[in-house]
């Protein structure tokens, strides 16, 4: 049996006025995705909540079985598994984003999506520079970045990663440094790094450049998402997972699925989606299952714009759930897969707890809705599973007779 799971971060969305009172998926032309819920079972699903908190991590530990509320511990410490990098005890993992700030607020958490070899230059500067202990920071891919501190001894030493709370850069656009830097026990450490970060990073060439270029400079660091290393079951079968975030690969690292990276993989609009299918293919060749996973209609969530994420939605379709689709289709046994991990609505640029929906086609899923993939139609079939950790067994099992 082969599996093929594929995932549109942030694909969906509220309804538009600029649409007509539809969704971004509504609108947008997807028939493999539209295929797979009309030949099989179409429903709504809830990865996210308040509680567990609103992120991909999150919700691709749902996704793929693992109840966050067991296991999750933060994205610092799977992006640091994504790396090869094992936490000590004493060490908490941050993710790391490079961003704007301007007049005392952030505004943009991405630093205008800055290139990867910018950024690398940015980060090694930045270890060179700043010559604190017990913090060293690691590149990754864009504004995406790592930074492993070690609270057991130093400058950081005392504050406590419990109670220290941070905000995804990207829930607090345009909004006040003052208001939204860390808070807790040891906070103040954190504060003052993000400003000494803005000291050193301000005046760098590549961010003279950039406002030379009328592009927003990489001028501070962000902290948050911090946690210690997970302790995760390994995944009941052999796989492979795609995708061009350190996030996604770190939790298939973590369970155990072999990661394939992928060139021209971006996280961007600029991703080389045809790219992608075929990896896919070709592990597939090789695994019973595989995720793939495409960043780019969360990004255009982000940024609010209705028409990119239209048109990141229909590549994904196109060029990946297609391929992927029609090899799948061609092998004895399959299933395939297709959801969002969580909501972006373009109109609020941030992740929401709505359910969101989900299709499963191929062997033993003998239900067909005839209806298409979207928010709609998915809330139109009846179907609901509340805990996102279960879908994996009835995705495995082909079993949904709970839920019909």
């Amino acid at each position: 049996m082969k599996y093929a799971l594929l995932i549109g971060d942030g694909m969906a969305d509220r309804p538009l006025s600029l649409l007509g009172g539809r969704t971004p998926l509504q609108v947008a032309s997807t028939p493999n995705m539209d295929e797979i819920a009309s030949h099989g079972v179409l429903g709504l699903i809830k990865t996210v909540s308040k509680r567990t908190g609103k992120s991909s991590d999150v919700a691709i530990l749902s996704i793929l079985g693992y109840a966050p509320s067991k296991y999750y511990t933060g994205r610092g410490p799977l992006e640091a598994a994504s790396m090869g990098i094992h936490l000590k005890e004493g060490q908490v993992a941050f993710r790391c984003n490079l961003v704007t700030v301007d007049e005392g607020c952030l505004v943009d958490y991405s630093a205008g999506h800055i290139s990867t070899e910018e950024a690398k230059v940015l980060i090694k500067f930045l270890n060179k520079k700043l010559r604190w202990s017990g913090i060293k920071f690691h590149a990754g891919v864009s504004y995406r970045h790592l930074a492993i501190v070690d609270y057991s001894e130093g400058r950081f030493s005392g504050f406590d990663p419990e109670s220290l709370k941070c905000k995804a850069p990207h829930d607090v656009i345009n909004q006040p440094l003052e208001k939204i830097l860390p808070r807790g026990r040891g906070s103040n450490i954190f504060k003052e790094l993000a400003y000494e970060s803005r000291r050193l990073l301000d005046e760098h060439e590549i961010n003279v450049v950039r406002r030379e270029l009328g592009e927003n400079p990489a001028n501070m660091i962000w902290l948050w998402g911090q946690g210690k290393e997970p302790r995760l079951p390994a995944f009941s079968m052999s796989g492979a997972v795609i995708s061009a975030v350190d996030v996604v690969k770190g939790i298939g690292h973590s369970i155990g699925l072999s990661v394939v990276n992928v060139p021209g993989a971006t996280g961007y609009f600029d991703t080389d989606y045809n790219a992608k299918a075929e990896y896919a293919i070709n592990a597939l060749k090789e695994y019973d299952f595989v995720l793939v996973h495409v960043e780019s209609p969360d990004e255009a969530g982000h940024i609010g714009d209705v028409r990119a994420k239209i048109s990141a939605i229909e590549n994904f379709d196109s060029k990946v759930v297609g391929p992927v689709l029609s090899y799948v289709k061609g092998q004895a046994n399959y299933r395939a897969c297709v959801l969002p991990d969580h909501a972006t609505p373009v109109e609020l640029r941030t992740h929401v707890d709505d359910m969101v929906p989900f299709a499963i086609c191929g062997k033993g899923i003998v239900r067909r809705s005839g209806l298409t993939f979207d928010e709609v139609s998915a809330k139109e079939s009846g179907i609901r599973i509340p805990s996102g950790h279960k879908l994996m067994g009835h995705f495995l099992e082909g079993d949904f007779s709970g839920w019909l």
